[in-house]
Order: C-alpha cells, then sequence, then structure tokens
C-alpha cells in the first residue's frame, strides 16, 4: 500500500468530522490493504455531472462525507457566480429508491443551508424527470438528484443540475469540479441542523404540487388520445422496484388506460431490488416476470423503467407470439418515424436530437421527413443544451425529438433530460395504436428497416473494476489512438473520429477538419463497408463500451455482420 493511500486511511481513522460507527468500519480493514487501497487510492471521481459509485466508508466510495464536500463545492460556486441572487433562488434536491439516497439528499440540504443557500427538498422519493422540471418550475438556480440510474445495488451517486433544468454542461461543470476538488478538509464544509435550516427558511419541502404540474405538463405530449379499443389494450408495467411507479400508473390510468396489469414482486420501491440486482431494462433478463404475467393475461407490451424513472425498455410479441427485446436503437427510431408521420403539421425546420453513438438510421429517418438530425456527445445534458439553444434562437428549429441509444428518450420540453414518464406514455400510445390499426410494435419495427434498410447494432460492455482495471481502460484507449490504425478486420478505415482531441480524418483523401463538439475520450472509425464502431469509456460505471453498426441488404446478412464484427472486433483489441 503505497503512503499517500496510508496517509488517508489514518487521516479518516483520526477525524473529528468521521462519526465513531464509521470509523470502526475503518478499523476492520486493518490489515486489508487491498480494500484499503480500493477505498483511499483516490477521490471518488467528480465528473461533468457528478458523481457515482460503490456505497461505503472511504474517499473514493459514496457515502454522507463525499457527498457533502461535492456540496460545499457546489455552494462555494454557486455564491462565486450568482451571489445573492442565486443563494435565494435556491437548489431543488430530489432523490430515488436506493439505500442511502435520503441521507444524502438531506445532508446536501443541510450543507447549502449552513452556506446561506435556499433547498426545495422533496417529501419522499421522486425521478430524475420530476428533479429537472422542478429546477425550472421553481426557477432555481441549480438541482441536485441522489441517484445511481440503473446500476447495481451496492452503488449510489449524485448528479447536479444548473438553472435551464439539464445536468451540468460547461462552463458550470469545469467551474463546480474545480471547487469541489478545491476542498482539502471537511473543516470547511459549513453545515446546520435540519432544525435551524427550517427555522430560517432555507429548507422548504416540496411535494404534491409540483407532481400534479409534472403531470399536466406531460400528458400535453400524446398525440392519439382518443383510440379505438383504448381502455381494453393490455399492457404489462414494471418499475422494476424503483421511483417511476406511482407517475407512471397515475398518467396511464388518467390517459384512459384501464387495461394495466402491474407486476406486483417488483411494484415497491427497494434499493435491494430483490428480483433483479441489475435493474436496468436494457437488460433482458428482467422482463421474466413482466412476460410470465403478460402471457397470463394476454397482454403484447411490456414496459419497464429503471430506479430513477428516466430510461425505459419494451419487450413486445411478435407474429409468431414470441417475445421480442427491441433494443435502445430500435426503441429510438420507433418514436422517431411515429412522432414525425403523426405530428401534423411538422415544423419546417423540424429537429431531432441524438448522440454520436446512436444508430445512423435516424439520418435517414430524417430525410425522409425533411427533419434535421443533430448529433451530440453522449449523455442527455447535450440534448437538454441543444434544446435550450433552439427556444434561445441561437440554432434554428423546432425540437421534436431527442434520443440515447441507452433506452432514454424525451419528447417535448418540459424537461431537459430524458424522461420515462412519458417515454412510457408514449409507448403505451403507440401499441394502442398499432393494435387499433391491425399492426403491432414488432412489425412496425421490422417495416422501418424494410423502408430505410437493414442496420444492425449491438454496444459490447467490458467490465474492468478498480484501480487495475481505470489502467487497462486507459491503455487501450492509447494503444488505439498511437497505432494509428488503417484497417479493422481486413476493412480499410476512411474515416477516423477522435473527439478527445476534436478531429476528424478522411484517411483516404488525407484531409482533417475539426469536430464542433466538446472533448470527449471516444474514438469512431468507419469503414469502408458502411460499419461504424465507436469506442468510450464509461462516464459511470468500469466498464469500456464498444458501439458497432453495421448494414447490409437483409435482416439475415445484418445479424451475420454484426455478430462476424462484434467478435472479430473484441479479439482486435484483446491483441492491443
Amino acid at each position: 500500500m503505497d503512503e499517500k493511500t496510508l496517509k488517508g486511511y489514518n487521516l479518516w481513522l483520526n477525524s473529528p468530522y468521521i462519526d465513531e460507527e464509521d470509523k470502526k468500519e475503518l478499523k476492520e480493514l486493518e490489515g486489508n490493504e487491498k480494500e484499503i487501497q480500493e477505498r483511499f487510492y483516490t477521490n471518488i471521481s467528480f465528473g461533468t455531472a457528478g458523481m457515482r459509485g460503490i456505497r461505503g466508508v472511504g474517499t473514493n466510495r459514496i457515502n454522507k462525507y463525499m457527498v457533502r464536500k461535492a456540496t460545499q463545492g457546489l455552494a462555494n460556486y454557486l455564491i462565486a457566480t450568482t451571489g445573492e441572487e442565486g443563494m435565494k433562488k435556491g437548489v431543488a434536491i430530489a432523490y430515488d429508491c436506493r439505500i442511502g439516497s435520503y441521507e444524502y439528499a438531506i445532508n446536501s440540504a443541510l450543507v447549502l443551508a449552513g452556506n446561506g443557500i435556499k433547498s426545495y427538498l422533496f417529501e419522499s422519493l421522486r425521478t430524475t424527470p420530476e428533479l429537472s422540471f422542478a429546477v425550472r418550475e421553481l426557477k432555481a438556480q441549480a438541482g441536485i438528484m441522489v441517484t445511481a440510474s440503473h446500476n447495481p445495488q451496492e452503488y449510489n451517486g449524485y448528479k447536479v443540475y444548473w438553472d435551464i433544468g439539464g445536468q451540468i454542461v460547461e462552463p458550470q461543470a469545469s467551474g463546480i469540479i474545480n471547487a469541489v476538488n478545491a476542498i482539502e478538509d471537511f473543516a470547511e464544509i459549513k453545515m446546520v441542523t435540519e432544525e435551524e435550516a427550517k427555522a430560517k427558511g432555507l429548507l422548504e419541502i416540496v411535494g404534491e404540487k409540483l407532481d400534479n404540474r409534472f403531470i399536466e405538463e406531460v400528458k400535453k405530449e400524446a398525440i392519439h388520445v382518443d383510440i379505438p379499443g383504448k381502455k381494453d389494450y393490455k399492457i404489462v408495467y414494471s418499475p422494476l422496484h424503483g421511483t417511476a411507479g406511482r407517475p407512471v400508473k397515475r398518467i396511464l390510468a388518467e390517459m384512459g388506460f384501464e387495461s394495466i396489469y402491474v407486476v406486483k414482486e417488483q411494484e415497491q420501491p427497494d434499493g435491494m431490488f430483490p428480483t433483479c440486482s441489475y435493474a436496468n431494462p436494457e437488460d433482458t433478463t428482467v422482463f421474466a416476470l413482466s412476460t410470465k404475467l403478460a402471457d397470463e393475461v394476454g397482454a403484447d407490451l411490456c414496459i419497464a423503467n429503471d430506479p430513477d424513472g428516466d430510461r425505459t425498455g419494451i419487450a413486445v410479441k411478435t407474429k409468431d407470439g414470441k417475445w421480442f427485446y427491441p433494443n435502445g436503437n430500435q426503441i429510438g427510431m420507433l418514436f422517431m418515424e411515429y412522432i414525425l408521420k403523426m405530428t401534423k403539421p411538422l415544423p419546417t425546420n423540424g429537429a431531432v436530437v441524438s448522440t454520436i453513438v446512436s444508430t445512423p438510421i435516424l439520418d435517414e429517418i430524417g430525410k425522409a421527413y425533411g427533419v434535421k438530425v443533430y448529433r451530440t456527445l453522449t449523455g442527455f445534458k447535450y440534448i437538454g443544451e441543444k434544446i435550450e439553444e433552439f427556444k434561445n434562437k441561437v440554432l434554428d428549429g423546432t425540437y421534436l425529438f431527442g434520443f440515447e441509444e441507452s433506452i432514454g428518450y424525451l419528447k417535448g420540453t418540459h424537461v431537459r433530460d430524458k424522461d420515462a414518464v412519458v417515454a412510457s406514455l408514449l409507448l403505451a400510445e403507440i401499441g394502442a395504436y398499432y393494435a387499433s390499426q391491425g399492426t403491432s410494435i414488432a412489425n412496425e419495427i421490422e417495416k422501418i428497416y424494410e423502408k430505410y434498410g437493414w442496420y444492425g447494432e449491438s454496444t459490447v460492455s467490458v467490465t474492468k473494476k478498480g484501480m487495475d482495471g481505470a489502467k487497462e481502460i486507459a491503455h487501450i484507449m492509447e494503444q488505439l489512438r498511437e497505432r494509428e490504425i488503417t484497417e479493422i478486420l481486413g476493412k480499410k478505415v476512411l474515416t477516423l473520429k477522435d473527439f478527445e482531441k476534436r478531429v476528424e480524418i478522411n484517411l483516404t483523401k488525407c484531409e482533417r477538419k475539426t469536430i464542433e463538439l466538446p472533448k470527449s475520450d471516444v474514438l469512431q472509425f468507419i469503414l469502408e463497408d458502411d460499419t461504424m464502431i465507436t469506442v468510450r469509456p464509461s462516464g459511470t460505471e468500469p466498464k469500456i463500451k464498444y458501439y458497432i453498426y453495421v448494414k447490409a441488404d437483409s435482416k439475415e446478412k445484418s445479424e451475420e455482420k454484426l455478430e462476424a464484427v462484434k467478435e472479430g472486433f473484441v479479439k482486435f483489441v484483446d491483441s492491443l
């Protein structure tokens, strides 16, 4: 164990700011050098939107002490940049069902109060999109969402929002990161008791009034309200033990969907996620209870949300009675085709916003409807930023829809983040509408491919945990950059995009141009056969991700090509 790590461990053991119970946990680690190293070799990273990590005591863990430090940094930045006006406008705070979420939320509020900043704390757990909505509705200066999204149950996290209702972007991101990193001692943290915060008018509890306004705005995003047979259209729904159950059940009921069957085993919020330790609707195994119930009641659509209610996945019946689990890109293109086809009139400057790792088929759909498709870096905050640019006429466009391939969707501008509540409402509508037309979601996805081309897509996530894993991921990115790769899997690389260096290189013409996006540790290779491979370390999990897209002239050929490229590229990276 290195000297710096040992010093950090001993500082916490002897700090007057660490509770005795937590010191006891640390003392029990004596002799376990590997665990001490993992907990103290670094400070948990406060990245461009916040922090996320494993719960526990230590500088490289999520705990109330690191949350207090982060909040003090936020407070310092807010006071320095917005002064008394920002302090009065305050900070909205919400939290999800995870273990420790309320503790971290109330600690955040009490640190803000200690700095003279008002906070609006939700009375009980709420979804991430409602936090985004609350920031704008309350005209707050900032927002804090305590959540680890879809990560496994041992995780929690802390996301920061700014006054537009989106997660922080530049210049706030760098400013807050620097302010957090500048805090070297827990003695710098100002904090009051809950009683004192309330007595000074610096802590206000909010709830039902904001819920009602949020639901009111979401309802406006429905396109077809009167659908024949709507009340009898059967849907199975699961919040996967998360926060979205209450708002999603409410809005479906109020919008006339009367045949909703909720998976009882997964209905109640539970941070242990007893039926699905990885409560991510991208993982098809989480639908096991949903499809079982759907088979029993005769439903052909299952909808599931992640723990903080910003992501949405589905399972749908095919014409041969099998269950099909559309991936994030397929749900996104289903939404896009439906919204553009059904929106009357379609604005002449209509715009759809997605990311650099989302399917190329979006560009084809956009061309067909005369709608411009904008691409951003990964992270819905960049889509939220684009919405704001349309609103402020920085860009000419009328926002219609935005999505990330990681099952995050937003129709409407009521929030500046992905919203599982509006996505669930629209998926219910799409399912009911197509059923009334004698077709289905599975059939309509097939038709999109037939219309625009057979694109195959897959995301390969390789987990590399801990300090050694972080080094391995850095090594992979370094090798992919330094080797000046001109051929992958026997195919020429036509274009290389290095988003860290913000340069796009046309290898055929030996031309270079600047990428007009912020720096990001991402590499993208476009091959001569239309294959696109993007490599990106995850910003929230100990993973490196390979986003692979292929194109062929039939479904079968697309699937075969995709499997070959997936297998070949993983081997190629492993050989570096």
